[in-house]
């Protein structure tokens, strides 16, 4: 009987450490990395924009 309390706890225990730590920490990296890739498109076209338009 409490090998099946503890097995039922674990898998409680599991899925909360999936659902509340796991996934969003992985949710704000993937913003973290979409912002930061946003901001490098923008600086590498305006660098090739400013270098068209000084020849």
């Amino acid at each position: 009987m409490s090998r099946t309390v503890m097995a039922v706890l674990g898998v409680i225990l599991a899925l909360y450490v999936v659902f509340g730590l796991v996934l969003p920490a992985l949710f704000g990296l993937f913003k973290f990395l979409i912002v930061l890739a946003l901001i490098a498109f923008v600086v590498v076209a305006a660098v090739t924009a400013v270098s068209k338009f000084t020849k």
